[in-house]
């Protein structure tokens, strides 16, 4: 009987990131603080609906994160995060008033009427 190996199959990333959201983790990365390794997405509980996004700087990396390499530095996604943001896009939006990361993530069920926290 024969067996067949096969080469273990390339997982998609958990969070897929537009060219803008490159450029500024890129811009990030290139003010960051010595020692950073690059930015981390978490979902803290906070907000009028349970959820937040936040990203910060990181300076190790932890196993249990997912670690997304782009050409403008290291995106880790929280461990404990990722099934909440499996399927999302992220993207870095500005305009004359306001600028920021923003998410479009299919596994969010609702957020609170300001946009700042989101329920799944």
């Amino acid at each position: 009987m024969d067996t067949v190996t096969r080469a273990p199959r390339q997982r998609p990333a958990a969070v897929v990131l537009t060219d803008n959201a490159v450029a500024r983790i890129a811009r990030l990365m290139g003010d960051a603080p010595a020692g950073t390794i690059g930015v981390k997405l978490s979902t803290p509980r906070r907000g009028c609906s349970g959820l937040a996004y936040s990203v910060d700087y990181v300076a190790t990396a932890n196993a249990m994160d997912e670690r997304i390499d782009t050409s403008g530095g290291t995106l880790f996604i929280d461990g404990g995060s990722v099934l909440y943001l499996i399927g999302s896009t992220m993207d870095w939006v500005e305009d004359d008033f306001q600028a920021g990361f923003v998410f479009a993530n299919p596994n969010a069920k609702g957020s609170c009427g300001c946009g700042e926290s989101f329920t799944v």
